[in-house]
Formats: structure tokens, sequence, C-alpha cells
């Protein structure tokens, strides 16, 4: 298949790449201008190889649409070493500068635009111009920190770990390019990461459930104080909230981390707390009364609630508040 040809770059493309270049570091009118007559272009079709391995890579390319991947052939398989999209560079590290053979191919996952500049140019400027020195820099620095992220990726846990790990770094990479190639740079089968995302996606579904599950019951408290029921039971609360006994169970001990009846308990005592603190209020109502409005059936209970929850008596918990004001 013959390579890609290229052709002289468009003004339009030109500007972009001279405006990204600026927000790096001011480049100077002779680097603007070495850039204007050597840059060109090239559309690349999907699938289409741009360098093959142990060839030459001749350019330094900048992707503006599309996606581009770095990809080995070792032991008769092909291994996805990298993944570029739009707005980054793309060139061989192994033949850098077309000085050696690169040992890798690049080649294109999506039909691609992508304008270049050839290393005998670049070349000749890394001699006479610093601000294509500075740049350069900050984009080697730049791939070097892909790559160690690339390196990571690859070595830490399970399988399920480095799709995790991919999936929040590169998200975009993850619904956009084919499975096929994001699990040869995960070095997995394609099964498994198929599998591996079902189950992630599922994960996220339940826990998006979950948590609007958790929102009603706190809703149910705060806002309907369901809390001063003195008759409120497991039952009762689930029957409400249209859940299961078990599903409210599991959530009140999972998520809340606590039992049923202390869930219950700790709004009637923030409750009572909230009653105590408001100016006033013990001239008009006695503690015992502040705790039967709050759901507590029993004036024992309530005190013993009261005291293993805030440390300290409803009367000594009054006293310290008339004491700090």
């Amino acid at each position: 298949m013959p390579h890609p040809i290229p052709k002289k770059g468009s003004k339009a493309d030109l500007d972009y790449l001279l405006q990204l270049m600026n927000m790096i570091f001011p480049i100077s009118d002779v680097l603007k201008q070495e850039i204007t007559e050597h840059l060109v272009s090239f559309e690349v079709k999907k699938d289409e190889v741009l360098v093959e391995q142990n060839s030459y890579c001749h350019y330094m390319y900048f992707i503006l649409k599309g996606a581009l991947m770095g990809r080995t052939t070792y032991n008769g398989k092909k291994i996805v070493t990298y993944m570029s999209i739009e707005n980054e560079f793309v060139s061989s590290i192994s033949g850098l500068h077309g000085t050696n053979v690169s040992k890798e191919e690049i080649s294109a996952i999506e039909d691609c635009s992508i304008i270049a500049i050839h290393n005998d140019v670049l070349q000749r400027l890394f001699l006479t111009q610093f601000d294509i020195n500075y740049l350069f820099r900050v984009m080697v620095e730049k791939y070097y920190m892909d790559a160690q992220e690339r390196t990571h990726i690859v070595r830490v846990g399970s399988a399920k770990e480095r799709f995790l790990y991919f999936a929040q770094t590169k998200p975009e990479h993850m619904e956009r390019l084919p499975l096929e190639y994001v699990a040869s740079l995960l070095d997995m089968k394609p099964l498994t990461l198929i599998n591996i995302k079902k189950q992630h996606e599922l994960n996220i579904v339940k826990d998006k459930e979950t948590a609007e599950f958790c929102i009603a019951i706190e809703r149910c408290m705060a806002e309907c104080e369901l809390f001063k029921d003195k008759d409120i039971s497991l039952q009762s609360l689930s029957k409400y909230l249209n859940f299961s006994t078990h599903k409210l169970s599991s959530l009140l001990n999972n998520q809340f981390q606590q039992k049923f009846i202390d869930f219950v308990n700790t709004y009637r005592i923030n409750h009572i707390k909230a009653q105590i603190a408001m100016p006033g209020n013990l001239q008009y109502y006695t503690i015992a009364t502040l705790a039967n409005n709050a759901g507590f059936s029993s004036r024992s209970a309530f005190y013993k609630v009261f005291k293993k929850m805030v440390g300290m008596s409803p009367v000594e918990y009054a006293r310290s508040l008339a004491f700090n004001s």
C-alpha cells in the first residue's frame, strides 16, 4: 500500500499550529517563517500505515483530526504501544529525528488530518533557533510523562485495575477507540476487556441507584421527620420508601454504617439537641417533652441513648450550652 503523500499545509492549519506553539512559548518571526515554508499536511485513511516498523520516520507529526497509534510486532503478535488523538504530537521515539529505524509502526485508527515538519528542517532549526529547542523540550517532557503513564498502566495490578486506571486517565480513549486496540495497550484479551467494561458500567448504574436510595432515606428523615413516629420500624419505613426490608437494612448497614434503630435515634437526638439549643425553648418545654415529641416513647430509653451518642446527659448538655453562650 502506498504511503500518504505530503501536501503543502494550509494557512488555517498553519495559524492553528502557531497559536498552539505560542501558548507554550512565544516564537520568533524567523521560526514562524521557517514553519510557514516547510509545513506539510497528510490525509491518512483509517488503517493506513504512516510509518512502517523497521523503516525511517522522517517527520514530526501533529494530529489535527483523528487518532494514530504506535504498534510493534513481536513473535508474530501486534502490540499497541500508544494511542494519540487531536492536538498531540507524534513521532517515532526509537527512530527520533530519522537517525535510526523505528521499532514500531505508526498507523491510523481513524481517518486523520495531520500536519508535519521534516526532521531535516527540525535538525537545522535546533542549531539556530532557541525557541524551537524550548518547544521541543516541552513536547519531549510531555511524551515521557505519557510514556511513563502507559508503562504504569500495563504494570499495575490485575486486568480490572489496569482498566480502571485507564478509564480514569483516558476516558475519551475508552469510549472512542476500538476495544481491540485498547485491550492490546492494556495487555489483555478483548473479551476480558469487554467483560470488565460491562461490569464497570453495571457498577456505575448500581452506584447511582444506591446514591438515589440514600437520598430518599435521608429526605424522609430530614424533611418528612418520620423519626418522630414512635411506631416507626424497618418494615414501615421500607414500605414508605417502597424498598424491600432487605434492601433498606443493607443500605443502612453498608452506606450509613448504622443499624436501623441507631439510624433513627441519630435523627431524634440531633433534633432534640437543636431544640435544646434554641433560646428560651426550655422555658416552655421540658426535656422529657422534647424527647417525646421527637419519637422516644420511654424517658429512660431516651436518656440512655442521649448519653451514649452525646457523651453526657441532656441536662448536662443544656448546661454546657448555657455556660458557653
